[in-house]
């Protein structure tokens, strides 16, 4: 049986009644639009050994920009609901935007460093919408196992600092990409997606595949593997914000060579009016 609560207070209280009971919480934190991708955080919720697993869906106003589409973003709580029932969900926390930002609300979370590069330098202000929501979820779920995943790269890694830096008592897991069988990462966006767009936004896989072979046969030299991807790109999107080198864990640039045997490689590109995202850890990951 799934649990539908709205109210802050009544979230709390079934997390914490679930730990007295002996339960370990798992916390999946979605913005809703739930499909494949977020029910294998569920899965991986599971796997860690959570008993009682929560999924908050909200659509969060902070981690919009004004152009950004925050209006679209597809809202589908029965279908959502459903979903959560059928993978063994317990509770489902959708508060009303007023539970979350209450009149007056002016306190926010804001982590520095790793967030500055890839989607910070291109969404300003986002980060420091997720790490405040999330903040929010973590004081109100408790002591607890959050899953996200790692498709949202700079995202796990930002939120996964921010519980150690402020003694947070939640584990923060990035659970691996779910994608398509052609290898296009699941993405609530992807329902903006027209056929002919569908077909484009198959670039970002090309490209990932193009960097992680050459990686592979032993390029180590940054600009090679970000030509490459942007060669992948540019004849199939309608812009490339970035697709860049990282460090895999605190999210500094690379641009010297030769690049570290791990490294991050981050793509965000624009497909239609659609802004999508991937990544894959050089080194690490196997093949999109």
């Amino acid at each position: 049986m799934t649990e539908l609560i709205h109210e802050s207070a009544s979230f709390r209280r079934a997390c914490d009644e679930a730990r007295a009971r002996g339960g370990r919480v798992g916390l999946v934190p979605t913005m809703g639009a739930l499909h494949r991708g977020h029910l294998s955080l569920v899965e991986e919720a599971k796997r860690r050994g959570c008993d009682h697993v929560a999924m908050s869906i909200f659509v969060n106003p902070l981690q919009f920009g004004p152009t950004e589409d925050f209006d679209r973003y597809p809202r589908t709580l029965e279908d959502d609901l459903r979903m959560c029932r059928e993978a063994g969900v317990q509770t489902v926390f959708a508060p009303a935007r007023e539970a979350m930002y209450p009149p007056g609300f002016q306190t926010h979370v804001d982590v520095e460093r790793v967030t500055t590069q890839l989607e910070g330098a291109h969404r300003p202000g986002h980060f420091r919408g997720v790490t405040t929501v999330v903040a929010k979820l973590f004081n109100l779920t408790g002591p607890c196992t959050a899953v996200f995943g790692r498709k949202d790269y700079q995202q796990w890694k930002t939120l996964e600092r921010m519980a150690r830096d402020l003694d947070m008592p939640v584990e923060v897991v990035g659970a691996p990409i779910v994608r398509e069988p052609d290898g296009l990462a699941l993405s609530s966006r992807n329902r903006y997606l027209t056929s002919e767009e569908r077909s484009r936004a198959l670039a970002l896989v090309d490209a990932l595949r193009a960097v992680a072979d050459a990686f592979a046969r032993g390029e180590r030299d940054p600009r090679a593997l970000t030509s490459l991807a942007e060669a992948r790109l540019s004849p199939r999107v309608d812009r490339i914000d970035y697709a860049a080198l990282a460090d895999a864990d605190d999210l500094t640039p690379l641009e010297r060579t030769p690049i570290p045997e791990r490294a991050l490689f981050a793509i965000a590109a624009h497909v239609g009016r659609t802004r999508l995202i991937d990544n894959l850890v050089l080194g690490e990951d196997p093949l999109p």
